[in-house]
């Protein structure tokens, strides 16, 4: 199926064409025409599946714009767990906007940056992207107004919920008008998302692309073997000897991440980390530079395991692993996006080995193993 038989309209078609869009992925394929015809939906699909543009591309063709238009008040809103997040949704509506009849100004907010500069901006927008803490503060202040949206989206609400926003969404879906369109994405279907689903959807249409079908196959996965205390010296050894350009190191704290980066400079390597300690501005310039290729290696926790968008990111080394089976599927699921090939390396001390099991029983694959302690790294 080509995207020309999705109900899209003819302008974006020719943009996609245009941009080199060959054909949609399943999500895609299965929520535009829904999103088209005004339903609500309920969409699960993993990281790296096309999601994002799966809601951008109808609610864009869909939307109304008034030229004249002079208000606080837009009306779209997505609510998303992550500033990262918040940015990436952003870029992908201002890539598909050239296709609207008329300008349409999207604006993304969030926390960690002054709110003076973002009371300003929203005057005129249409779309709004936000985390929902900072969205009310905007609200507290009457810098925003929600009496007009028409489409409410909730990107990644499986870690809305996971990272506490329950109230702050209850709070903001009671100052929404009751008649308005409800799309709610998700990485997994919980017994949490079934309570927001039925809270917030009306007569839903659910599509789905299962993990099983979300293909890991195409992410070469390694492991090492490696004494702890030698993962350090083992990480450079092979981003030096393996000439890797353009990799994201996963850690498991905010101070592990430091410290790994600042022992890879101090070895030649050009490496920044990147957590929630960090300001924003700070997270900004340094993601910039690592998706441009001007930064080496990006070493970062599980903030950004759905937070960065590289469309061929080559390589994800798991330092530490994570807390979860699910959180390491996020994690490899940075690279060997949308089609392309990548390659997952983790490294296992034996405090690792029982958890590294449970990891792969969970993704029913078995990990090549390598005995990185007995290979001499000079």
């Amino acid at each position: 199926m080509s995207f020309q038989n999705l109900g899209l309209a003819p302008s974006f078609t020719s943009l996609l064409e245009k941009e080199n869009f060959k054909q949609p992925f399943p999500i895609q394929e299965k929520a535009i025409p829904e999103i088209l015809k005004g339903k609500d939906v309920l969409g699960i699909a993993q990281t790296g599946s096309g999601k994002t543009a799966s809601y951008v591309l109808p609610v864009l063709s869909n939307l109304k714009v008034d030229a004249s238009k002079k208000d606080r008040q837009p009306t779209v809103l997505v609510l998303v767990p992550t500033r990262e997040l918040a940015e990436q949704v952003k870029d992908v509506f201002q890539s598909f906007e050239k296709a609207c009849a008329h300008p349409v100004k999207t604006m993304a907010i969030y926390g960690g940056v002054s709110i003076n500069p973002q009371m300003k901006a929203i005057f005129g927008v249409n779309v709004i992207v936000a985390t929902p803490g900072r969205l009310l503060d905007l609200i507290d202040v009457n810098a925003l107004q929600l009496n007009k949206v028409q489409t409410l989206i909730l990107d990644e609400a499986d870690k809305l919920l996971n990272l506490g926003f329950k109230d702050e969404i209850n709070k903001v879906l009671s100052l929404l008008p009751p008649k308005r369109q409800n799309l709610l994405f998700s990485a997994t279907l919980s017994e949490k998302i079934e309570g927001l689903h039925r809270l917030l959807l009306k007569n839903p249409v659910t599509v789905q692309v299962s993990s099983e079908t979300w293909d890991i196959a195409q992410i070469k996965q390694i492991s090492y073997s490696i004494a702890e205390e030698k993962k350090g010296p083992f990480l450079r050894y092979l981003i030096k000897s393996g000439e890797l350009n353009q990799v994201l190191v996963f850690t498991a704290s905010t101070y592990k991440a430091d410290n790994v980066a600042d022992k890879l400079r101090k070895n030649g390597i050009d490496a920044k980390a990147i957590h929630g300690k960090k300001t924003q501005g700070v997270r900004n310039k340094t993601l910039k530079e690592f998706k441009t290729g001007k930064l080496r290696v990006l070493v970062t926790t599980d903030l950004l395991a759905r937070g960065i968008d590289i469309a061929f990111l080559p390589y994800v080394i798991n330092y530490e692993l994570p807390r979860s089976p699910k959180d390491y599927v996020h994690r490899i699921g940075r690279t060997g996006r949308a089609e392309a090939d990548g390659v997952a390396i983790s490294l296992i001390s034996p405090e690792d080995e029982h958890h590294f099991k449970v990891i792969q029983k969970k993704m029913k694959v078995q990990v090549e193993r390598i005995d990185g302690d007995a290979m001499d790294i000079g």
